[in-house]
């Protein structure tokens, strides 16, 4: 089977990111764009080419065992990223330039913020030391998130409010979920002071779904600005 690196959705870009590649190592990135006129495919042909990205699961424990460093590549739309491990590999001097650590530089995508940091602290109060890949609504578009709920909250009946907030076009990974609380929180303080019944918090969509990267994704409908790939919140 060939490389797949074309993902069909946000949802899938972002999932094979935060699930299957920064666990395993994948922390140093570079995003580009596909510009406009030139063939995707054919970028992709030539980046995994030049890098030798289509490499068998052994030749990749091989090389991680000899201190060399191996990549992955992921695309959506005209959005790509270039993602390596620690070790030896041509992509740090042709790269050098543009390399982020995604330890300390979140990557941002269609309105998300995705990065790695260690835990804090759980339930018990102990703290988590163990690193995870921490996904989140991107901060100004959450500003925006937050600005559009507390605009609509005292103008909507608690049905169409409600039905806003199931249309959010964000998978709710934990940091996202607390996002969502939060922007409810300051919604039902807006709708308190005007008389009006609060939101109970079982409209937030708080279990994420594991999706398909490379097939369509079918499920709640998606406000997304198609030029961008971002989110629209736009009271009406």
């Amino acid at each position: 089977m060939s490389y797949r690196c074309e993902t069909t959705s946000v949802e899938g870009f972002v999932q094979l990111l935060a699930c299957n590649y920064l666990p395993h190592g994948y922390w140093f990135y570079v995003t580009g764009r596909v510009p406009e006129g030139k063939d995707p495919r054919k970028v992709d042909a030539k980046l995994i080419a030049k890098y030798e990205i289509d490499l068998p699961r052994a030749t990749r424990s091989r090389r991680k065992r000899l201190g060399l460093a191996n990549l992955q590549y992921l695309r959506h739309g005209r959005f790509f990223v270039l993602l390596a491990t620690h070790g030896k590999h041509p992509f740090f001097t042709e790269e050098s330039g543009s390399i982020r650590d995604i330890r300390d530089v979140p990557l941002k995508f269609a309105g998300y913020a995705v990065g790695y940091r260690r835990g804090s602290r759980k339930r018990d109060g102990t703290v988590d030391t163990r690193w995870h890949s921490h996904v989140q609504i991107e901060r100004s578009r959450y500003k925006e998130l937050k600005e559009f709920f507390l605009a609509l909250a005292a103008r909507r009946s608690a049905s169409s409010l409600a039905k806003e907030f199931y249309l959010l076009p964000f998978e709710p990974y934990a940091p996202v979920r607390r996002q969502l609380m939060n922007s409810l929180r300051g919604g039902n303080r807006v709708r308190k002071r005007a008389g009006f019944e609060p939101l109970p918090f079982k409209v937030l969509p708080l279990r994420r779904r594991v999706v398909k990267p490379f097939e369509p994704v079918r499920g709640r409908e998606a406000r997304v600005d198609s030029a961008e790939g971002m989110p629209s919140f736009a009271p009406g």
